[in-house]
């Protein structure tokens, strides 16, 4: 990680949101959903159309479902753990940099 690095807490700069998709996904329509709500930005990545983006998701998450949410390195989970991590009001200092 090079010190202006998005993911990196100490730059001020908030860790990009990696969102896993495919297609045909309510629960990814969702996690859309309630990150535009939130005015934040992510990189969304179809596992449906690229096999080796599926490996690499299952490598990192340990899970196969759909959709997986990475802030910076740290995995959030699905929509429903992302809510949860909502709820208890721990996302928002997460992707201000403050759980990376």
């Amino acid at each position: 990680m090079t010190p202006d690095s998005p993911t990196s807490a100490s730059s001020g700069i908030a860790p990009e949101i990696v969102m896993y998709t495919s297609a045909i996904c309510g629960y990814c329509v969702a996690a859309k959903t309630f990150l535009k709500s939130q005015g934040l930005d992510w990189r969304e990545v179809r596992i449906d159309l690229d096999t080796a983006e599926r490996e690499r998701m299952v490598a990192r998450a340990r899970r196969t479902s759909v959709p997986q949410i990475f802030v910076g390195e740290t995995h959030v989970g699905g929509y429903d753990d992302m809510m949860a991590l909502h709820r208890k009001g721990g996302f928002l200092p997460l992707i201000q940099g403050a759980g990376a």
